[in-house]
């Protein structure tokens, strides 16, 4: 499916026009930042299962140097209980 720093699409664009979208947080709700503007929107995750196309590009894929607003993997927020995990 998706996961963190994936480059991901959505079934309408956003408001810019842009419709390439950065998986930035992972959880209840999922966070996704706008490729296009850089703004960030939060979405309750059954919500988001029903907007959700396809993913684009993978994380581990991803050439940052052509993403301007594309976040690095220390900016990203893990889901918590790996937190918990690591401790």
């Amino acid at each position: 499916m998706f996961k963190l720093g994936d480059i991901i699409t959505m079934k309408k664009p956003h408001a810019c026009g842009e419709n390439r979208w950065e998986v930035i947080r992972l959880g209840a709700d999922i966070k996704v930042k706008c490729l296009g503007c850089g703004h960030i929107v939060m979405i309750p995750r059954a919500e988001f299962n029903k907007k959700f196309k396809k993913v684009l590009t993978q994380a581990d894929q991803v050439k940052t140097e052509n993403e301007k607003h594309y976040l690095k993997k220390s900016q990203l927020m893990p889901p918590n209980f790996i937190k918990r995990n690591e401790e």
